[in-house]
């Protein structure tokens, strides 16, 4: 991206102050990135942004909480640095943010399903409507617009919306200007026996890796989780797919009013279970009753971490 060398002026400027400056930077072949820990100046060379820097990196910043830490965030890795410091999970003080604009990410599930096997690339070219992969010396071109991830089509933030460091040229207005939840709402059209048995249908190749778990930057009670509890014994380990069902469920209920939509789950999951669609029924709802959007506004509560005698919307007790 042509900010990048101010991108990483901004880092060199900062870095002195800092223990840590997470970005990305490649990884073990060229259609890949991977996170890069910054802590030396000549660590900054290697750092690339682009529409391979998938990883939402504030999934780090609560283990590093002790540290003076730098973060790159795009659009949505930004409403997550947002969230957990609504949640006090990180201190604003030790976090220094690095923001750029963002015209979206690939979606690898994507690049794989249009290539077939990818094992041997040997090289990634991507321009502002083309991505070109060489596999095995055969070059296949793709259309970026067709590979982005489905976030990004409905994206309404692509610039950081926090940040102490800003490079770049913004988006603003040039985007969606509401959520899109239109595949959400025709599944929601299904019967009831449609939408479970497609539950139970996707979630049966699930492996229990947890994955999606741990991409999650607000998952943050991992040494705590119920899946793995043994007191109280909320699941067991076997494998069916009633115990896979309740984990996705809990987690999906543990985010509400709290996920992003940055998408790390579903990108995580080794078998492609389209696990998003669970928490975007969760921020569906919390929209509805609470017009509330999770990590758009630093000084604001998430709806289910407060207490109110009277909301707006609930009125049940009136019936």
């Amino acid at each position: 991206m042509k900010f990048q060398k101010e991108l990483k002026d901004s880092i060199r400027k900062a870095l002195p102050e800092l223990d840590v400056v997470i970005g990305w930077c490649g990884s073990f072949d060229p259609l890949h990135a991977t996170p890069h820990f910054i802590r030396r100046e000549e660590d900054i060379d290697k750092l690339e942004i682009g529409p391979l820097s998938v990883h939402n990196l504030a999934t780090y910043l609560p283990g590093l909480r002790s540290k003076k830490v730098g973060i790159v965030v795009k659009g949505c890795d930004s409403r997550s640095v947002i969230e957990l410091l609504q949640e006090k999970l990180i201190d604003r003080e030790n976090v220094t943010i690095f923001g750029f604009p963002c015209t979206g990410v690939v979606d690898q599930a994507k690049i794989k399903k249009a290539l077939g096997h990818v094992g041997n690339v040997q090289s990634c070219d991507i321009s502002d409507k083309s991505v070109v992969v060489v596999v095995g010396d055969q070059a296949h071109s793709l259309k970026l617009s067709e590979m982005l991830a489905d976030k990004c089509h409905s994206c309404r933030y692509p610039d950081a919306i926090i940040s102490d460091y800003f490079v770049g040229d913004k988006i603003g207005d040039a985007v969606p200007a509401k959520a899109d939840y239109e595949a959400l709402e025709t599944f929601e059209k299904l019967s009831i026996p449609e939408r479970f048995g497609y539950w139970l249908k996707e979630l049966d190749r699930c492996i229990r890796c947890y994955a999606c778990r741990n991409a999650c930057p607000l998952c943050v009670c991992r040494d705590h989780c119920a899946a793995e509890s043994r007191d109280p014994h909320w699941l067991s380990q076997e494998n069916n797919v009633r115990d896979k069902l309740m984990f996705q469920v809990i987690h999906a209920y543990h985010l509400a009013g709290r996920c992003t939509e940055c998408g790390e789950c579903q990108r995580a999951c080794p078998v492609d279970i389209p696990v998003l669609m669970l928490k975007q029924q969760m921020n569906k709802e919390i929209r509805d009753i609470f017009k509330y959007e999770a990590g758009v506004d630093p000084e604001a509560t998430p709806p289910l971490l407060s207490f109110k005698m009277e909301e707006e919307n609930i009125t049940e007790k009136d019936w």
